[in-house]
């Protein structure tokens, strides 16, 4: 799991033990169930959260990239790759919240 949880995940996962295991279950099984490296399916996963415009997603898996060896480089190339599929203005939002965890680490 990754440092640093936010106070609204430490909320749910106490007000539903269950349901945080079986979420952090899942995200183990389906890493283990493929030959990508760490650092690779956080790379695939902060792409994924840009996509969906979600902030916390970003922060949490620019987070995850970071610890598992990402370069701030790699970061942000993942990012701009995103520009002619999610556009301009939402790869800007997603350069941003990553730059909130990197600037701040």
């Amino acid at each position: 799991m990754a440092t640093n949880i936010s106070k609204q995940y430490l909320t749910i996962q106490q007000q539903y033990p269950n349901f945080i295991n079986a979420v952090e279950t899942l995200g183990k099984t389906v890493k283990q169930a493929g030959p990508l490296d760490d650092k690779t399916a956080q790379l695939i996963q902060l792409a994924a959260a840009a996509s969906i415009r979600s902030e916390g997603a970003v922060h949490s898996h620019t987070k995850r990239a970071l610890n598992a060896g990402a370069q701030t480089e790699e970061i942000y190339h993942s990012l701009i790759l995103l520009t002619s599929t999610i556009g301009f203005p939402n790869v800007m939002a997603a350069l941003s919240w990553a730059s909130d965890i990197i600037n701040n680490d």
